[in-house]
């Protein structure tokens, strides 16, 4: 009787743990624009990235910062040791900016409920750590679903040389943030994103009709279902696919390096 009591606990929890070892690795989110570490990572602008290139969409942590969440030193990785070379302090290409208004935007391949958006800037040089970190926006979604994608304006305050602004995505209903380092530069860059067209003194002469813009061209389209190993072209360029997904508009292979490989 002792016997038949204890075998299915014992095998209850081998499945448990069966299931916990083969779950995949589900990443929700990243910042594209300007490029985050991830993003750079997964579009080959950065060597030696790691597992971080085949899922920018993965740095997902602890909640709750700055209070709570990852620790100084691993914040970029969202204190996850498998992505932890988007800690290192250097080797990423910077944006360049200045102080004003400038777009945040972020691709997200699960869109969960969210509580707010938060954006911080370091003070003092690159280094990810509370006492470098200044809040400069918040953005409350009060546990609504976000799109696809998410575009954020934030008013950026002047800094000078290099610093990092992070950007966390506070989930409503799980214990988890995701985690976004953009590098950026200020040693000349403009402050608004796009900086304005002052345009010709006098205005051209009227060239009379013109062409429409030409479409990208290929065999990617918005709501077809894509399986993992699919190949596509767009724009001229050749894609495979990483994660089964249906296509949006905004999710194009050249802007979604999570859901798309060139090849």
């Amino acid at each position: 009787m002792r016997r038949r009591i204890t075998l299915p606990v014992l095998s209850g929890a081998a499945v448990l743990t069966t299931l916990a070892v083969a779950a995949p690795a589900l990443g929700h989110g990243y910042v594209s624009s300007p490029p985050s570490r991830q993003a750079n990572c997964a579009q080959g602008r950065v060597a030696n990235c790691g597992a971080i290139q085949y899922e920018p969409q993965s740095v997902e942590g602890v909640k709750g910062f700055p209070s709570g969440g990852p620790a100084d030193g691993s914040i970029c990785a969202g204190g996850l040791s498998r992505f932890a070379e988007l800690n290192r302090t250097s080797g990423w290409p910077a944006t360049s900016i200045g102080a004003g208004s400038r777009s945040f935007s972020w691709v997200l391949t699960a869109r969960h409920a969210t509580t707010k958006w938060d954006y911080y800037i370091t003070n003092n040089g690159p280094n990810v750590a509370r006492s470098n970190l200044t809040r400069i926006a918040s953005f409350n979604d009060a546990g609504r679903q976000p799109p696809p994608t998410v575009t954020h304006t934030v008013n950026v305050p002047s800094r000078s040389g290099r610093q990092v602004i992070l950007a966390v995505w506070d989930i409503a209903d799980t214990g988890n943030a995701f985690y976004s380092c953009i590098d950026v530069d200020f040693g000349g860059g403009g402050g608004s994103n796009p900086p304005p067209n002052p345009g010709p003194t006098n205005p051209p002469p009227n060239p009379g009709p013109t062409n429409p813009p030409q479409q990208p061209g290929g065999t990617w389209s918005v709501g077809t279902a894509y399986q993992v190993g699919n190949t596509v072209t767009y724009g001229g360029a050749s894609y495979r696919c990483r994660q089964a997904h249906t296509a949006i508009a905004g999710w194009e292979p050249p802007n979604v390096p999570a859901l798309w490989e060139r090849i």
